[in-house]
């Protein structure tokens, strides 16, 4: 028989082999990070004191090209429109990188596989 003794991990014990590190002798004891419990000092925490609404002042708000026009439909005979929603690969943009919303999203998507079906923009590039 081998000269292995002890249960399944040996005499390392529970938690096998640490090294040199002991008891998490290195990393101390966090006495750096203070106290965790109290965070009532913090603004906007879980208490029940008014919200403070959050003001933006970059840039504005992107909205859709097509509800500004308060256009209903899209049309895939319109070629310019539709290029500026590809990129040069042909590729359809995302609904946040065009900034449509999701029903006239829908709408490009549909009318560009139409105007490539026509051969009015091409599949690749």
């Amino acid at each position: 028989m081998s000269d292995y003794e002890g249960g399944p991990r040996g005499e390392r014990g529970d938690r096998g082999d640490r090294g040199d590190r002991g008891d998490r002798g290195d990393r101390g004891d966090r006495g750096d990070r203070g106290d965790r419990g109290d965070r009532d000092d913090r603004d906007g925490g879980g208490g029940g004191g008014p919200r403070r609404v959050r003001r933006s002042f970059g840039k504005p708000r992107n909205r859709c090209r097509f509800c500004k026009d308060k256009l209903d439909l899209v049309d895939f005979k319109d070629i310019q429109s539709l290029q500026r929603l590809c990129t040069a690969q042909g590729k359809i943009f995302s609904k946040k990188r065009s900034g449509n919303c999701a029903k006239h999203q829908r709408r490009v998507k549909t009318a560009i596989k139409r105007a490539r079906f026509m051969a009015l923009l091409p599949f690749i590039g």
